[in-house]
């Protein structure tokens, strides 16, 4: 199979990055384990960490297609790859979704009836954002418009792609060695979250939002787990990611690389490859 090694980094890679990460999700509110956004955060940072870290040498580790997107916009990643790319990092986060509902499906079941939430009410997204993000959660003190909620999603992956960008960039002479670009790149993940989550949940990865959120809809959530009827699902949370990853691809392209290659004299962009392109 053509790009066979592609899909099962970019598969493994991001099933466990969900499954760590809506597992703390679901760990939180269905045990009340973490005490704060911070606890949370770390949690995705270090899954995403351990991701890259496992399956690199496979894939160059997108693990979310607006990555991979950006990366081909910034001409880092060949477009005939992307397809395969996006398919496996859906295929992953979907397969991440359905182990985090068998494994804790009887706690879901409990919580529900000691709380008296029918799945697939309304009220019921207090267990679905367990795998799918909302910007909008009843009992919720954060008023989100979904301008704002794309906006913040937008921006999210802006700085994350950003991050991506400059901590594997061989004329960027001040990032740090390869082996440690991972651990920034989910303390990166982390920084995010604690900045955005109150809005949006900080989705910030197309498959890592859809994949779960399917999970719920076949499981019982049906309409909760896709609330708005207004696209709000699509632009925020696809849309939004995507966006924000490609105008972060061409400002670093266009602005940022030709700024390092102006003032590093030391640096030969030509011959000194990103992780991206190993």
């Amino acid at each position: 199979m053509r790009f066979s090694r592609e899909f099962i980094g970019e598969a493994l890679g991001t099933f466990l990055l969900v499954l760590f990460g809506c597992g703390s999700v679901a760990v939180s509110v269905l045990f009340g384990a973490y005490q704060g956004i911070m606890q949370i955060a770390l949690a995705w940072g270090l899954g995403v960490t351990l991701a890259i870290y496992l399956t690199r040498h496979l894939s160059c580790a997108h693990l979310n297609p607006a990555v991979s997107i950006a990366l081909v916009i910034g001409k880092r990643m060949a477009a005939r790859k992307l397809p395969v790319y996006l398919i496996a990092q859906f295929v992953g986060a979907f397969l991440a979704g359905l182990a985090v509902y068998v494994l804790f499906a009887p706690s879901i079941s409990a919580y529900e009836s000691s709380h008296h939430i029918i799945r697939g009410t309304a009220e019921s997204v207090q267990t679905a954002k367990m795998f799918g993000e909302y910007y909008a959660i009843p009992g919720s003190t954060a008023v989100v418009s979904m301008p704002l909620a794309i906006g913040a999603e937008a921006l999210g992956t802006f700085l994350l792609l950003l991050m991506i960008f400059a901590l594997t960039e061989g004329c960027n002479v001040g990032r740090p060695d390869d082996a440690l670009a991972p651990l920034f790149i989910g303390l990166t993940v982390s920084s995010i979250i604690c900045l955005i989550a109150p809005l949006t949940q900080a989705g910030l990865n197309p498959a890592r939002d859809f994949g779960p959120r399917m999970v719920a809809w076949l499981t019982g959530w049906g309409g909760a787990a896709f609330p708005d009827q207004n696209g709000g699902f699509f632009l925020v949370y696809i849309l939004g990611p995507i966006m924000g990853g490609i105008l972060a691809s061409l400002f670093f392209v266009y602005v940022i690389q030709p700024a390092m290659n102006r003032t590093s004299s030391q640096c030969n962009c030509a011959k000194d490859k990103s992780i991206s392109e190993k």
